[in-house]
Formats: structure tokens, sequence, C-alpha cells
């Protein structure tokens, strides 16, 4: 079921909160436990994301969530959906931003795992509600809340213009630590990490 948490509210997210832009309204599902905003950390990467990138989201983000941090991502397959697995498999907290209406499972494939999602503990989140469909002004949206719920931010994999990128943006704009993982030089997603 759809709730809504409104800027201004105790639970709001504090974080989030101090950005110039936070969203007035965040449409949630799950259950809101303000515990889960303590310790974040946001991880993206690349859609096409390489073995190595698996790799590294996988062993990073295991550790990180045993370890009691709540990771946050953008959704969307690759690195993102690499990391909310990989919170999951370590039995952590994650929580899913949206480009796209609440109640619009974007991409549509990964269905599955949005629902995992909710049913062990974690959050999906938009400022926009119903079925509204991802455009491209959504995704930066989309990406100061990542950055904006997060202490710190953490880049797998990255093209040199790519959206990740734009997150590591800001976060430097929020003050909020920022780590890349360097890849090989000859890699067209080592570009922008490195």
């Amino acid at each position: 079921m759809t709730q809504i948490m409104l800027k201004g509210d105790p639970l709001y997210p504090k974080l989030l909160e101090a950005i110039g832009d936070a969203p007035k309204q965040l449409y949630y599902k799950g259950t809101w436990d303000e515990r889960i905003f303590k310790n974040c950390l946001a991880v993206v990467g690349a859609r096409r994301m390489t073995g190595y990138g698996k790799r590294v989201a996988e062993q990073v983000v295991q550790g990180v969530a045993q370890a009691g941090v709540t990771i946050v991502s953008g959704f969307m397959y690759g690195v993102d959906a690499a990391a909310h697995e990989a919170a999951l498999q370590a039995r952590g907290r994650t929580i899913a931003v949206m480009p796209c209406g609440i109640d619009r499972v974007h991409p549509a494939h990964q269905k599955k795992l949005y629902a995992d999602i909710i049913d062990h503990g974690g959050l999906i989140l938009s400022e926009f509600s119903g079925t509204m469909l991802p455009s491209s002004w959504t995704y930066p949206k989309r990406n100061r809340i990542v950055a904006g719920l997060s202490q710190a931010t953490l880049v797998i994999e990255a093209g040199k213009k790519s959206g990740s990128l734009i997150t590591a943006g800001f976060a430097k704009k929020y003050n909020r630590k920022l780590f890349a993982v360097p890849g090989p030089i000859t890699n067209e997603l080592s570009q922008g990490t490195n």
C-alpha cells in the first residue's frame, strides 16, 4: 500500500531535509522506520555493468550492509540492481528511489526485486505519485534524493557523461563524502570513476 511522508514531519529523513531542494513529499511502500535513514551509503554505477563491476558491487555492498549500513540506490538494472540485491543477500536494508511514480515498477522486469525490497524491511521511495512514466528530467531529480539521503556516495563504474556522475555531483554539492572504485584505464566505464 502506498503511503506519503511530508517534508516537515518529524519522521522525514533529516539529511534529505537539509538539502536545499528536498522533495515536499515522499511516496513510499514498505514500513517507514526512521532507523533505516540513520546510516546510509548511496551506491550507483553503470547500467551496462561489467563482470568486474558486478563482483565489486557484491563484495563491497555485502560487507557494508552486514555492518548495518543502509544501501540507497536508483533501482535501475546494472550496478543499482546489483547493490540492492547484495544488500538483501547480506540480510541488510536497502532503499530504492524510483525515477517514476511510486506504483510503477521501472524497469518492469525487476518486479521480484521490487517486492523483495519491501518484504525484507526496505523501502521503495518516489517523489512522484501513481504510475507516472519516467522521463529524462525525472532521473536527475531521483539522483538528488539518492545523494541527499546518504552520508556518502560510492560510484562503481561510470562513463564520462553518466547519470552516476550526476549523483556524485549532488553528493559534492551537499558536502557528503564521495568514493569511486578505480577500474581498468582501457575500459570506457572506468573513465568517470578514474
